[in-house]
């Protein structure tokens, strides 16, 4: 029986590694969806669902770590692989700016040759032309980044928020649990490392959200494992402002060439209502249309999330395996307030800047 588990969930109180693995193992998909919605409700209350307006741009897809799970990196002698020049990722800005967008999520490739000094160049040049928000470079990239030039990675942080860096991604996170790590992304960051840069930035004063990338083979230990190393330092910084879970998306990949089956979409509305449920220190939850599809992200608000991302005017990882999925910021509103709640803009802090709309929805 789980009667326990659920009176002290609607009291607020914190949850254990073990009772989280009696949730995952003896709850329902409805009952974990019911219990992530009253966590939802009793941090945010009435707070409107939000969403963001910006462009992922990719400035390279050169990169040594190769993960096994992705389909879009390129080795530096391939025939398609670049390295945008400064005038192609400004003209992106100006056509994000044109429809309304406030910011962008600018990542890549572990470049070999690009040091710190291109990424100084490159958000000065952004920051003297532009008022955009700077979303930008996950932590792999800060560790590759520091190792290139011969800096800690404090400096780089540093450096880099000099220049205009504005919030840092939380990409290459996938399963924080070294173990996994060594089998999929074997050439990438250690799991202490991304937490450090995590935390590094935190006490710069740099905002940051958290991801997860799910069903590549990993069990539920090595899951908790990733969600009890982000909720212990959040305690300590208090830094993350949202937390981002998807699926691993198989095609097109070396590690979907082994066959496994990907998760589900009721294995992600599961997970995605335990996080919520598990992580009680963070604020936002973030539901992944691009790769579950439109109306799974739409039910995700019902199983805990408050946020339904990016229209992303443009998005190549997740596309390189075949996953292609369009929305615009209409229909991205229709589909929260179709779902019974307020939609709002918000900026990449997360931090709303638009009041609810009159005379819609709220739950």
């Amino acid at each position: 029986m789980l009667t326990d588990v659920f009176v002290r969930i609607e009291r607020g109180e914190r949850l254990g590694r073990a009772d989280a693995v009696r949730l995952a193992e003896g709850a329902s998909l409805h009952e974990l969806g019911y219990l992530a919605d009253c966590t939802r409700r009793r941090l945010l209350g009435d707070r409107p669902v939000t969403y963001v307006v910006d462009r992922n741009i990719n400035y390279t897809n050169v990169c040594s770590s190769k993960c096994r799970f992705c389909a879009f990196y390129r080795d530096p002698d391939a025939a398609d692989a670049y390295v945008l020049e400064p005038a192609v990722i400004h003209r992106k800005i100006e056509e994000t700016l044109a429809v309304g967008g406030t910011g962008i999520l600018m990542q890549g490739g572990l470049h070999p040759s690009l040091d710190i000094r291109f990424f100084e160049t490159l958000l000065h040049g952004i920051r003297e032309r532009y008022a955009v928000d700077l979303h930008c470079f996950s932590p792999p990239e800060i560790v590759h980044i520091a190792a290139v030039s011969g800096i800690t990675l404090k400096e780089c942080l540093s450096r880099l928020m000099a220049a205009g860096l504005g919030s840092l991604p939380g990409g290459g996170a996938e399963i924080l649990d070294d173990a996994v790590r060594g089998r999929i992304s074997p050439r990438k960051c250690t799991a202490a490392e991304w937490l450090l840069v995590m935390e590094t930035a935190h006490g710069l004063g740099l905002r940051t959200t958290a991801t997860m990338m799910f069903g590549c083979g990993e069990n539920l230990a090595s899951r908790l494992n990733h969600l009890e190393s982000l909720r212990r330092l959040q305690d300590r910084t208090g830094g993350f402002v949202a937390f981002i879970p998807w699926t691993f998306q198989s095609a097109r990949t070396d590690l979907g060439g082994e066959g496994g089956p990907e998760a589900t979409a009721v294995e992600y509305l599961r997970f995605l209502s335990l996080s919520r449920i598990y992580l009680d220190n963070f604020l936002s939850v973030q539901s992944s249309w691009v790769t579950q599809g439109l109306k799974i992200g739409q039910v995700a608000l019902a199983f805990g999330a408050n946020d339904i991302g990016s229209v992303m005017l443009e998005e190549n990882v997740v596309a390189a395996t075949g996953i292609v999925n369009r929305t615009n910021e209409a229909e991205l509103r229709r589909l929260i307030h179709d779902a019974g709640f307020t939609p709002a803009r918000r900026n990449n802090r997360h931090e709303i800047i638009e009041p609810p709309a009159g005379g819609e929805a709220e739950r």
